[in-house]
């Protein structure tokens, strides 16, 4: 698998579940929780971007 394929897959893949941490830690009153979420849907966003961007540059 390319390395900006796998940059995209698992970009997703943290955006997820930053999305089911943060729907979670909202329900059981967890502010920790929900910020963690928010924190790696955030990361989960970069990752997929920087394997968009390698994979215009065509790396």
């Amino acid at each position: 698998m390319k390395s900006s394929t796998r940059d995209q897959a698992e970009g997703k893949l943290h955006k997820a579940k930053g999305k089911l941490k943060e729907v979670v830690g909202r329900v059981v009153m967890d502010s920790e929780l929900e910020a963690e979420g928010r924190d790696e849907k955030i990361a989960g966003k970069v990752q997929e971007k920087i394997g968009q961007i390698k994979e215009v540059l065509g790396k």
